[in-house]
Order: structure tokens, then C-alpha cells, then sequence
């Protein structure tokens, strides 16, 4: 990676709504804001990282800003997607997969144990993101999620025409 390591969840937060669309910490299509975060890329596991508890702590507050949802919309991996492209989401969500549209995420139990929860699109959508993709064009949500959409596909699935030319 040619930028510094992210520290902080404000940069983590940055680099979410610029780039849209990224992976928690899998390798992809997209970029894995966990190796943002490590500033190089990630072997195995981030947990076995050793920066994997500011990894931790940089995704919970990330994922607590309400501007990011956690889903898992690129190759079935936690996918965080920026506040800024939910209208083109509820735009297009008949071309997206509707399990990748689903808000995921873990909670710990009384016994210590993680538990997936998640919750169905579009019920964790807030009604100002609604509106806004109803204003919305067919083409205007393209645009918005061009980078990610093969045409008249749904998210891409690896590399778009785009990043393979």
C-alpha cells in the first residue's frame, strides 16, 4: 500500500466514504479496510495480526458511526457500504443479491460467545435514504455504483471490466 496505515476511526471513516464500498478485512474486488488499517496487506487472519486489536477497535467504531451499514454485498464477505450510497442501493436492490443487502453483525453472549445477527433489507434503511432513492434515476443509481456494477449486472462478482483493462 503507498498510503500510511489508518490510526483512527475518523481516517477508518474516510476511507469508507471515499472509496464507498470495502471490505471489512477480506481480499476482493474492493479495497479491505482492515489491511488500511495494518498498512500492508493482511496473511491469514487479522486477528493474528499485530495490530489486530486497534484493527478491532477502529471496525467497532467504524461500524457504530450509523454512517457505515455491514453487510455482506461482495462475495458473501463483510462489506462495509457508505451512508452516501444507500439511495443507489434501495435504487437498484432488485439486481443486488437481497442476502447481501441484509445489515450483519455480532453480538457477544452472556456465556462469551459471538452470535451473527442480522437484519433483512430494506428494514434497516432509514426513511430519509428511502426518499432520497426515490428521487433517484435508474441511471443516476448506476452511476452512483458504477464502480461496482458490471452493466446491467449485479455487483460484481471479482474484478469489473473496468479494473481488468
Amino acid at each position: 500500500m503507498s498510503r500510511a496505515p489508518i490510526s483512527t476511526a475518523k481516517q477508518a471513516l474516510a476511507f469508507v466514504k471515499q472509496h464507498g464500498i470495502v471490505l471489512e478485512a477480506a481480499r476482493g474486488p474492493v479495497p479491505s479496510l482492515a489491511e488500511a488499517i495494518a498498512g500492508a496487506p493482511i496473511r491469514g487472519s487479522w486477528w493474528a495480526h499485530a495490530k489486530a486489536h486497534e484493527i478491532y477497535d477502529i471496525l467497532n467504531a467504524v461500524d457504530a458511526t450509523g454512517d457505515v451499514v455491514a453487510c455482506k454485498l461482495v462475495n458473501g464477505k463483510v462489506t462495509y457500504v457508505h451512508r452516501r450510497l444507500w439511495p443507489a442501493l434501495v435504487k437498484l436492490a432488485a439486481r443486488l443479491p437481497k442476502a447481501g443487502l441484509a445489515k450483519a453483525w455480532s453480538e457477544h453472549t452472556e456465556s462469551g460467545a459471538h452470535r451473527a445477527r442480522t437484519m433483512p433489507f430494506p428494514k434497516w434503511v432509514p426513511r430519509e435514504e428511502v426518499a432520497e432513492a426515490a428521487k433517484l434515476s435508474t441511471e443516476e443509481a448506476e452511476r452512483m455504483l458504477s464502480p461496482w456494477l458490471e452493466p446491467g449486472q449485479a455487483l460484481a462478482r471479482g474484478k469489473t471490466k473496468r479494473q481488468r483493462a
